[in-house]
């Protein structure tokens, strides 16, 4: 019997190394990040304004004297409760400001300002993006022309 048991265990032992994969294999490739969610926040309206008295833009227009002194970008926006939207403000093609303005409902009325210098005198724009830079909506304007 002992004769018997010693040849068996052997080849059970070569059989349980023979079944085991020593081999290397590659390395799962890394899960694919997910996309970005597209922004679901529409821009309903938005106008420049002298001022803002009681949630309502006053004096409305897309053309300012030099003097004008401060400039507000109005926008009433659904589907962004919760998102930070930016109104990103350009003289000519530089940036000169960006205003993080977070969104508390649907929909949602908020403004920024920006003071203008008199000497800032030519072509001027808003821009209303997203968190992920999309441009939701572009408003040109002058001043001083």
């Amino acid at each position: 019997m002992k004769s018997m048991l010693t040849p068996l265990l052997v080849l059970g032992f070569a059989g349980s190394l023979a079944a085991q994969d020593t081999t290397a294999k590659p390395a799962a490739p890394p899960a694919a990040a997910p996309a970005a969610a597209a922004s679901a926040a529409t821009v309903e309206a938005a106008v420049l304004a002298r001022n803002v008295v009681d949630r309502v833009p006053q004096d409305t227009g897309t053309a300012f004297s030099d003097s004008v002194g401060t400039v507000v970008l109005w926008m009433r926006v659904t589907g962004a409760s919760g998102q930070t939207l930016h109104h990103v403000w350009y003289f000519g093609d530089t940036e000169v400001g960006n205003v993080p303005l977070t969104v508390g409902g649907s929909p949602w009325r908020t403004w920024s300002r920006k003071t203008v210098p008199a000497e800032a005198k030519g072509a001027w724009h808003v821009e209303i993006k997203d968190d992920a830079g999309t441009v939701l909506k572009r408003i040109d304007f002058t001043v001083g022309q």
